[in-house]
């Protein structure tokens, strides 16, 4: 079992190579980085080319949702995107917020800040930065964000209990966020998992939703409520590694499996709790 360290340097590694490669080349490789023909990365992400401000030089494919479409954003809205990547939901957020808004991403991937900086100095947005830093210790004061989304990120967070509550720190009072991420519905066969892992990396790092939706509502959050969920789909000649033809049909009804959910929370206006002195 790897410890905290050891996994954040396998994402800060991985995503430091995805940084590097086309948007075509991450979507046929695994998690991004090549060398791995069974992962199919599509099977997660969304089209962003209808939303108002997608820019497809920061759109890498790495997402899971939609987040900035349920994020109930408006102009003049300070929001903080968690694991930024090259900007992709920076600068559709931007779009929404405007001129008067301010965006900031934040990512711990030295690579993916260059980028998304570079990107930002192409569309010439001085109301959008990037901060190198992680989710759990994020570089931003409390009380400071009306929004946060993310997009296939927590899962990959070693401590999401504490991921929620610098989420909590951040945001105003009457603040909220909308983030997409992975979770898993009832046990999988560990085989399964295993191999679902490798044709989707991002289940990686996943947790039962029940625990998911329970570390959000520990931290303080109300009005919790799943936007969007989409089950995964993964292939047949792999599920009958671990399944029978009956276990097939009901891991297809979507009665357990992998799901990609967008989440959506409240920190509350006025407050007593633990965390509402941040």
């Amino acid at each position: 079992m790897k410890n905290a360290d050891e996994l954040k340097k396998i994402v800060k590694d991985k995503y430091s190579e995805i940084a590097l490669q086309s948007k075509e080349a991450n979507e046929t490789s695994c998690c991004g980085v090549g060398g791995c023909s069974t992962v199919d990365y599509t099977i997660f992400s969304e089209n962003y080319d209808k939303l108002k401000g997608y820019n497809p030089d920061a759109d890498l494919g790495l997402g899971c949702g939609l987040p900035t479409e349920f994020a109930k954003m408006k102009e003049g809205d300070f929001v903080v995107d968690l694991g930024s990547g090259a900007g992709n939901d920076c600068f559709v957020s931007r779009a929404i917020v405007g001129a008067s808004g301010h965006v900031i991403g934040i990512d711990m991937t030295e690579a993916m800040i260059e980028k998304a900086r570079a990107n930002a100095d192409k569309l010439g947005f001085n109301n959008v930065e990037f901060r190198f830093g992680e989710i759990e210790k994020m570089p931003i004061t409390a009380n400071r964000a009306d929004v946060v989304v993310s997009n296939c990120v927590l899962n990959l967070v070693p401590d999401k209990r504490k991921a929620f509550s610098e989420i909590f720190r951040i945001l105003k009072k009457g603040g909220h966020f909308s983030i997409s991420d992975v979770v898993l519905v009832g046990e999988l066969p560990e085989g399964l998992q295993q191999d679902a892992e490798m044709y989707a990396g991002c289940v990686s790092g996943a947790i039962q939703k029940e625990e998911y939706l329970s570390i959000i509502s520990e931290n303080g959050f109300v009005n919790v409520l799943v936007q969007k969920e989409k089950a995964i789909s993964i292939p047949d000649e792999i599920l009958g590694n671990y399944m029978s033809a009956d276990e097939i049909s009901e891991y297809k009804k979507g009665s357990f499996g992998i799901f990609s959910i967008t989440v959506y929370g409240e920190k509350p206006a006025e407050c007593s709790g633990p965390n509402c002195c941040n």
